[in-house]
């Protein structure tokens, strides 16, 4: 969902009386023109925060989509690893960089994997 629609949801549900006062102690909010608001709206529909698209297409290609991503983050990891250890000009926090965000990464999938297994056993178990 676009953060622009969700904000529309919550106004929308929420009189702008009761919006200032759930929190009396913040500064007040500056108002933004209308005019940004479209360009944001404009901006998000057309990418994520990552500044990657918005994935197009069937749920197996979503996850095709990750799998990739996170072989290629293990590639630059093994690689910035390599030319570290070759003594190429690589820092050393760089290269500790890549392996977090590599294992991280590995780490998101496999949690991924348990829950599709989950819900794929819990549905193998509903009578019908």
């Amino acid at each position: 969902m676009n953060p622009l629609t969700s904000i529309r949801q919550l106004w929308s549900s929420t009189p702008p009386a009761q919006v200032g006062a759930a929190d009396n102690s913040a500064s007040p909010a500056a108002s933004i023109p209308a005019a940004e608001l479209r360009a944001l709206d404009a901006a998000g529909g057309a990418g994520s925060a990552t500044g990657t698209p918005p994935a197009q297409g069937s749920f197996s290609s979503l996850l095709g989509q990750m799998v990739q991503d996170v072989n290629a983050k293990q590639a630059v990891a093994g690689q910035s690893l390599q030319d570290l250890q070759s003594g190429q000009n690589v820092s050393l926090h760089q290269t500790m960089i890549a392996m977090e965000e590599a294992s991280v990464s590995f780490q998101l999938m496999v949690e991924v994997r348990n829950r599709l297994l989950d819900s794929y056993q819990e549905i193998m178990r509903m009578q019908v």
